[in-house]
């Protein structure tokens, strides 16, 4: 059977009755299950803890969407056997088998789509195009993986030598530990996992206790397209007593991470040191956040710029390592700027994510909603000036008001650390040479945009600005799989290219076999 060429997944038409009627059913449907109890899975069987959490929905802050147990070294150290033993039948099994169960959880994924969003809505506070493009991107992850696990799994060239018969195969590594993050609690999860998977390595999933439902959804589908038992291998729990057993283990092959740069850091640092019985170097593979900026030359559509600014910076509540966190604005066009982006962010409505007129949500949950508003307030009290928001929102559920702070020093605080929360910055630049000078400074190179209409200063900088995805004239969020491979350098990670030719190859070694050929 052909396969067709890969395309991505169409977002959903709210704006239709049909799928509008189909969302509120499937919010209705996850709300009906709320406080449900969900399992660790080992190898197929089903374990539960004496200990246990709670998954809350951040827009009703006690609301408890699902219990989960809490993981013990002892069961991160039972998964590890299980995968280890597991992978030494998977790793045999045929490329093209491996990539047919990503073909057949996508089909699956896109028949439970509403159900896939109406999760994100309640657990971790999406609004419904936010939860929609979150699915259709893990949709896109599963879709596009499979054909590249083809590519990778056929023929591959290597230069003929007189004499020889030669050839190079791609073989699996072992076992990975997934450790995904809350904010695109599907795609990510599923496209670090599904990677794994299908290159032949086992994996032990642990996903973020912000939101396990989403995590247990994806391990749902894979165990219903008939996944063989331990080849996935589900593990909620703490950080401390789970993640540094995985990732400290000698079986372990590879750690697959995206989330903070403080336990990005961590995971780099651990797993680096060989543990007694490790016979190889950890592969980490690490997504780590940004402090991402958009440059806005003079000259330009400045309303068309706002829109731009307004959605990389406030959309899913500033909660996208891509987010725009930083706007550097041309001095000749500074004050007319602020002005716009202040009246966007006052008509931004904000409240519960299950209803569809929200624009935005909540933040994840309380630690978050107190670190950001601590933030405003360190911006405030380094000489910024809140043009909109700055304060919380509501009396229930973790809201915050868009907050524009202009007036914002290039080396403040809130210019340089990572909010993750809907707080913009604004800075004043010299010219365009000054305001590329303050993008690159720093440590992070995530995301990136510039607006302008001078074909000399967007070639300047295509060169120049040091991001591993760089915009031109468009919002710096919204990365499509196969369409803008997405990751950054420095302290952004380790440039993994999710969604793009070279990612498969993190979970995959290669092997060159030469055969002397009789004369």
């Amino acid at each position: 059977m052909s396969i067709p060429k890969f395309k991505n997944e169409p977002l959903a038409d709210f704006s239709k009755p049909k799928n509008r009627k189909a969302q509120e059913a499937a919010i209705a449907a996850i709300r009906a299950e709320l406080g449900k109890e969900y399992p660790i899975v080992i190898g197929g069987e089903r374990i539960f803890t004496e200990s246990k959490f709670n998954s809350y929905n951040p827009s009703k802050s006690s609301e408890v969407v699902g219990v989960f147990q809490k993981g013990t070294s002892e069961l991160a150290n039972k998964a590890m056997d299980v995968a280890v033993a597991k992978f030494e039948e998977w790793k045999t099994v045929d490329y093209k088998k491996r990539a047919d169960y990503l073909f057949k959880a996508a089909k699956l994924m896109k028949k439970r789509r509403f159900d896939l969003n109406a999760t994100m809505v309640v657990e971790v506070g999406k609004t419904w195009p936010e939860a929609d493009a979150d699915t259709a991107e893990a949709i896109d992850f599963l879709e596009f993986y499979a054909r590249e696990m083809l590519r990778y799994g056929g023929d591959q060239p290597v230069v003929p030598n007189k004499g020889e018969m030669g050839k190079l195969v791609y073989l699996p590594l072992g076992v990975g530990v997934v450790v995904p993050p809350w904010n695109f609690a599907l795609a990510i999860l599923s496209g670090m996992a599904s990677a794994a998977i299908v290159t032949g390595n086992t994996v032990v999933l642990k996903p973020s206790s912000d939101s396990p439902l989403t995590g247990w959804k994806y391990f749902e589908i894979m165990e219903e397209v008939g996944l063989p038992a331990g080849v996935l291998n589900f593990m909620s729990g703490p950080g401390g007593a789970v993640g540094d057993t995985l990732v400290l283990h000698p079986k372990t092959r590879f750690i697959s991470f995206t989330g903070s740069k403080e336990v990005g850091i961590h995971i780099n640092e651990v797993a680096a040191k060989v543990q007694p019985g490790q016979i190889w170097l950890k592969r980490v593979v690490a997504e780590m956040g940004g402090k991402d900026s958009i440059v806005v030359d003079e000259g330009v559509d400045l309303d068309d710029a706002a829109a731009g600014v307004t959605v990389s910076a406030f959309g899913f509540q500033g909660q996208k390592c891509s987010a725009c966190s930083r706007v550097i604005v041309h001095q000749k066009v500074y004050d007319k700027f602020v002005d716009l982006l202040a009246k966007k962010a006052e008509s931004i409505t904000i409240g519960d994510s299950a209803v569809q007129t929200n624009y935005m949500g909540p933040v994840i949950n309380k630690g978050s909603q107190e670190s950001i508003l601590a933030y405003i307030e360190k911006g405030i009290a380094e000489g910024g000036r809140v043009v909109a928001g700055g304060k919380k929102a509501g009396d229930d559920g973790y809201f915050i008001r868009p907050t524009v702070i202009a007036d914002v020093d290039p080396k403040a605080t809130i210019a340089q650390e990572e909010i993750f929360g809907p707080v913009l910055a604004v800075i004043k630049a010299k010219d365009f040479d000054d305001a590329l000078k303050i993008a690159n400074n720093t440590e992070f190179g995530l995301t990136g945009a510039v607006y302008t209409k001078n074909k000399k200063r967007l070639a300047k900088a295509e060169k120049e600005f040091f991001v591993g995805n760089l915009y031109l004239n468009r919002k710096c969020t919204g990365a499509l799989v196969g369409v803008h491979p997405f990751g950054g350098f420095n302290m952004s990670g380790t440039d993994s290219k999710a969604g793009g030719r070279d990612y498969l190859l993190l979970f995959l070694q290669g092997k060159s076999i030469a055969e002397k050929m009789k004369r």
